[in-house]
């Protein structure tokens, strides 16, 4: 890993990725790349243009009292909103790219978070040594953790990496007992076969304690960054999932006895 770091976005007054009222801060670098990405700038570990800007200021490698200095800069921006935390029972996010990719910044945001009364989400596709998505666990309020897709060959294809680190980090933190919610991106063409949602119940109902799931329909919002990033766009002509489909998706996990819920 380059001992570098970015922060593409922060997005305020999000309803999504977790309880209440969220700023959520978006991490450069993503091993994964999902062909229905809504964020492939996020993909790469730096951008050509590397460096931090927030609130006008520009950073590159995040280094020693470079991190330090970072971390200061985006505590001050996540504390601009902690009347909407303590209001809503909201927090912070951490969402990407794969914020797993970069724990020193990470949990040291974790951390400062915890200090300060702040709820904290991490969403993950949970591919990351297992010691780094334990340790995230721990520091977190809560672990947001994509489960895709279920048998290894169609993992590899549509996301480039084996799926088998990822099923065995969730049976890990399942023996934690860590707060985890379930999430299903629903790909129309890719993750919505009955195979494979089958395979998913199959796999949660035998390997892990959590019984809760969010169904995530796909959409079509980063459409407009694969051409100005000269991007190959996968999903060009696939469109949402209809609300019947979705509704028949969120049944079959039901009738296995799921709590379901679309979106968040």
């Amino acid at each position: 890993m380059r001992e570098n770091s970015y922060v593409f976005k922060i997005q305020r007054y999000s309803i999504h990725d977790g309880p209440g009222i969220r700023t959520t801060l978006f991490f450069q670098g993503c091993p994964l790349s999902c062909h229905w990405c809504h964020n492939p700038e996020s993909q790469a570990v730096m951008p050509d243009n590397a460096g931090e800007k927030i609130n006008g200021q520009t950073r590159g490698q995040t280094g020693g009292k470079d991190l330090e200095g970072l971390v200061v800069l985006l505590m001050q921006e996540i504390e601009k909103d902690l009347i909407f935390y303590e209001d809503s029972g909201g927090g912070v996010t951490f969402s990407g790219g794969e914020p797993l990719s970069r724990p020193d910044l990470l949990f040291r945001l974790l951390d400062l978070c915890r200090t300060r009364e702040i709820h904290t989400c991490v969403d993950t596709s949970g591919y990351a040594d297992a010691d780094i998505v334990l340790t995230a666990a721990r520091k977190a309020g809560m672990i947001l953790y994509d489960l895709k897709l279920i048998d290894e060959a169609e993992h590899k294809k549509f996301t480039g990496k084996s799926v088998a680190l990822v099923l065995n980090n969730l049976i890990q933190l399942s023996e934690q007992k860590a707060e985890v919610r379930l999430r299903f991106p629903l790909i129309p063409g890719i993750t919505d076969t009955r195979n494979n949602i089958n395979g998913i119940i199959s796999f949660v109902t035998e390997n892990i304690m959590y019984r809760k799931i969010h169904i995530l329909p796909f959409h079509r919002a980063g459409y407009g960054k694969y051409e100005a990033l000269n991007l190959t766009n996968h999903m060009k002509n696939i469109e949402p999932p209809s609300k019947d489909r979705v509704a028949k998706v969120k049944a079959q996990f039901e009738s296995k006895g799921f709590s379901v819920s679309i979106g968040g």
